[in-house]
């Protein structure tokens, strides 16, 4: 992979920091979400700051994907005075029956306020964002009950805002994936890249996969070598992370004329294994006491 700083910013995006800042002002409360097997690299720093002085419910979603004990680790280290975080899944629906007593919860002074005006029948409206791909319309659609907004297994599917009512007593306003222009760190591009958050394509897939291996042999040695058949890791401790690669691809028989691995077949495969949650539960942004990552 190139060394320069990964780069992917589609010109809607820029529409929709534009779309947050004129209708913030229309909501009682932030629901953003991140995708809780990075939930480093999915929380984007611009969102902070564009909807700075609103309540906040954090979601750290897809989380049957991800590591428990790291959920749990990351869903105390963003939980404060301003921000409830919740562990959630739009496919299982695990902890979305958390969501009303949550919003509740922060919006208490408000929602008292409410009823003492005898508005205590009103809606509760909440601005629900989050990079692309993290799960913000299948949430959306879990919640509703039925199908509402479009949903596919890729980024930027969602390009204009969208109100939603719910049978929560909340109306949602689903806004469209966003990221920003330039990411400093470039483990964090890498870790958006692994899950799907940038478009397939922006970044060569065989490079990604070798990525992949080398958080996988460093922070899931036995995970990844009980999926792949690899035996005793130990036994590769010389190997290079692109011969790991390839040895994966020897034990999957993915295998061209001359007996040279397929390597782009070996790529997709590894990196759909990983996203499906084939390769078991994995947190690859890791949540460290000595380094803490940004709030």
């Amino acid at each position: 992979m190139p060394s320069e700083v990964i780069q992917w910013f589609p010109g809607h995006m820029a529409k929709t920091r534009r779309m947050i800042a004129e209708n913030l002002k229309n909501v009682d409360i932030v629901i953003e979400i991140l995708d809780a097997r990075i939930p480093y690299s999915s929380r984007n720093p611009e969102i902070a700051r564009l909807t700075e002085g609103k309540p906040t419910l954090l979601l750290l979603n897809k989380a049957s994907l991800a590591d428990a004990d790291q959920n749990q680790r990351w869903k105390q280290q963003y939980t404060n005075d301003h921000t409830v975080c919740l562990l959630t899944d739009c496919v299982t629906g695990e902890g979305l029956k958390a969501l009303a007593p949550a919003i509740r919860q922060i919006l208490a002074e408000k929602l008292k306020k409410y009823e003492e005006k005898g508005m205590a029948g009103r809606r509760v409206r909440a601005m629900v964002l989050g990079i692309p791909n993290v799960g913000k319309s299948s949430l959306i659609n879990r919640i509703c009950g039925n199908k509402k907004t479009k949903v596919e297994d890729r980024p930027g599917v969602t390009l204009d805002k969208q109100w939603v009512s719910t049978n929560i007593g909340v109306d949602l306003l689903d806004m469209p994936g966003i990221l920003w222009p330039k990411f400093e760190e470039r483990r964090v591009g890498e870790n958006l890249a692994l899950t799907g958050a940038i478009r397939d394509g922006v970044l060569d897939v065989e490079s990604l996969a070798v990525i992949l291996c080398k958080r996988l042999r460093l922070l899931y040695p036995e995970l990844l070598a009980a999926r792949y058949k690899l035996g005793d890791l130990s036994a590769y401790k010389d190997f290079t992370d692109y011969e790991l690669f390839e040895t994966i691809g020897k034990k999957r028989g993915f295998l061209i004329s001359g007996g040279e691995v397929n390597t782009e077949r070996t790529a997709i495969t590894l990196l759909d294994e990983f996203r499906a949650a084939k390769i078991g539960r994995i947190t690859i942004d890791r949540y460290s006491k000595e380094e803490l990552p940004r709030a």
